[in-house]
């Protein structure tokens, strides 16, 4: 029986199976490995995952390709060490001041910069992402080109200073958790479909009556709140953040790759995609020495070349090409 003939009822039921066999491997899998080295691999996976996850909100349901997305994490990392550096308050109370800026932000440069078509809309992020990097590294009060640095010593768990990896973990998959079931309401309610809409034909969809720059700015505060929460969990976990770490334009790209590498406009497509960008990088890094010899980029490139030449919608575009070649043969 195909899965075209197959009922409902089974298909649901074989559906919810699945899923709960994968949600019982993420949770499980980190308590099996002892090495620390794959354990964080793990984290950082879910902090790949919860950016690219957060930039989908925008980039992958609304088509509007943002390559300056760092500003907004800037923002939640800068806000975290910074309330430590002038309140030492603990570095995680300060992530709803980060989520506050980056929601006036995206207010204030979302109107005019949401009203740009297609590579101006993207050149335009980019131009403000730089000029917001290039603003810190001149102010000594955020840290100039030093940067800010969290507590030396934990002084409470609300540090969230952890010597080992998989408090992490488990941290970034719960937030991860909220923004996938958010997506997944999102994706089925009104805004979702007008999101759809505005993707696919903008002028069409106005012209039936869609308020595009409304639900464009909605996925955009969204989007900022919680790229911002990314942010911060981040600097909590690194302890310390600079221009470079915390407003380079790598991290936007890498935002970007992550979600169109397993598909773009997908729910869990970032996730997938962050799930083999993040150890690829992290591999050839240890193995060439760091992202200071250009691997990083090359790796990038290809993966771009890749998408672009063969899958445009990521692997979520393979794996329904691989579905209806089934349906096809089946039988």
């Amino acid at each position: 029986m195909s899965a075209k003939t197959m009922p409902a009822a089974p298909r649901a039921a074989s559906r919810l199976l699945l899923g709960a066999l994968v949600l019982a491997a993420v949770l499980v899998w980190p308590l099996l490995i002892e090495d620390q080295f794959y354990q964080r691999v793990g984290a950082l996976v879910m902090l790949a995952a919860l950016s690219a996850s957060a930039w989908n909100l925008v980039g992958g349901y609304a088509g509007q390709i943002s390559i300056g997305h760092v500003l907004f994490f800037g923002c939640g990392a800068y806000a975290s060490l910074l309330g430590f550096t002038w309140f030492e308050w603990a570095p995680i109370l300060g992530a709803p001041f980060g989520v506050a800026v980056s929601l006036l932000l995206a207010l204030v440069v979302g109107r005019p910069t949401l009203r740009l078509k297609g590579h101006y809309f993207s050149m335009a992020t980019i131009a403000l992402a730089e000029l917001a990097r290039i603003i810190v590294t001149n102010t000594p009060i955020l840290g100039g080109a030093v940067g800010v640095s969290g507590p030396a010593m934990p002084r409470s768990v609300l540090d969230l200073s952890f010597i080992s990896p998989l408090p992490y973990y488990y941290i970034f998959g719960g937030v991860l958790g909220v923004l996938l079931l958010f997506t997944w309401w999102m994706s089925r309610s009104r805004m979702g479909f007008y999101l759809r809409a505005i993707r696919g034909q903008e002028r069409a969809a106005r012209s039936l009556g869609v308020p595009a720059e409304r639900y464009k700015m909605y996925a955009l505060l969204a989007s900022a709140g919680f790229t911002s929460l990314a942010g911060s969990l981040y600097a909590a976990m690194l302890g310390f953040v600079d221009p470079d770490s915390g407003l380079g334009i790598l991290l936007s790209v890498k935002m970007v790759i992550a979600a169109a590498l397993g598909g773009a406009g997908t729910l869990f497509g970032p996730l997938v995609g962050a799930a083999i960008l993040v150890p690829l990088e992290e591999i050839t890094n240890a193995m060439f020495g760091g992202s200071g010899t250009g691997v990083t980029y090359v790796v990038y490139g290809a993966i771009i070349v890749f998408i672009s030449r063969f899958a445009p919608g990521g692997l979520a575009e393979i794996l329904s090409r691989l579905k209806a070649w089934r349906a096809r043969h089946a039988g």
